[in-house]
């Protein structure tokens, strides 16, 4: 009975019980048959060996897609690991001179960060017309770019879009000609994905 196996070719011999069940009295088979279907059965246990493992390594590589997935979907989550300040005059778009070696150390400084980014964001005071404003801090922002791109050598890939934030976000008074300066500005943030910090 131990070989009676999948597989097996059998010829069986029996009879009718009293309660009209058939009863097998013998059970013959031939050697090659038997070895046939062992070889089959093994070949089955060597598949499901094979599937077994195939299922484990699929849930590694699910597990390691999950793993991916978890760290693109903090791309938006930044440490902001420093940022300086850009003033202008009223109306005025062209970079002061005087910033450019503050643009420069936040360059260097970034090139010394894994997976940098640099966010530069413009801004306007209130004074003048909501659509010249938006303008002014649009160029005023594209205007701290090309210096991080020219003279910084930032590579493009890690330059954020320029933000042009108009007249949003006002930090000073835009009732006093101190507070008209401070909103005036363009603000670069030297920025690292969490993700990649591997927080």
């Amino acid at each position: 009975m131990a070989a009676l196996i999948p597989g097996l070719a059998v010829q069986v011999e029996g009879s009718y019980n009293a309660q009209n069940q058939l009863m097998a009295n013998s059970f013959k088979f031939k050697g090659n048959d038997l070895e046939r279907a062992e070889a089959i059965q093994a070949g089955m246990h060597e598949t499901q060996v094979q599937a077994q493992q195939n299922k484990q390594e699929l849930e590694k590589q699910r597990a390691a897609i999950d793993a991916t997935v978890a760290r693109f979907g903090q791309l938006d989550d930044y440490y902001i690991l420093d940022e300086g300040a850009i003033y202008f005059g009223n109306g005025k778009v062209e970079v002061d001179p005087k910033y450019n070696p503050q643009l420069l150390a936040l360059s260097d400084k970034a090139k010394t960060v894994n997976g940098y980014m640099i966010e530069v964001k413009g801004y306007a005071s209130t004074a003048g017309s909501v659509a010249l404003n938006q303008q002014l801090s649009e160029d005023r922002a594209d205007n701290v770019t090309n210096i991080l791109l020219q003279q910084g050598h930032i590579p493009l890939t890690r330059m954020l879009a320029p933000g042009a934030m108009g007249e949003s976000h006002q930090v000073g008074d835009d009732k006093t000609a101190e507070g008209q300066a401070e909103n005036r500005r363009v603000v670069v943030r030297v920025l690292q994905n969490k993700a990649i910090a591997g927080v």
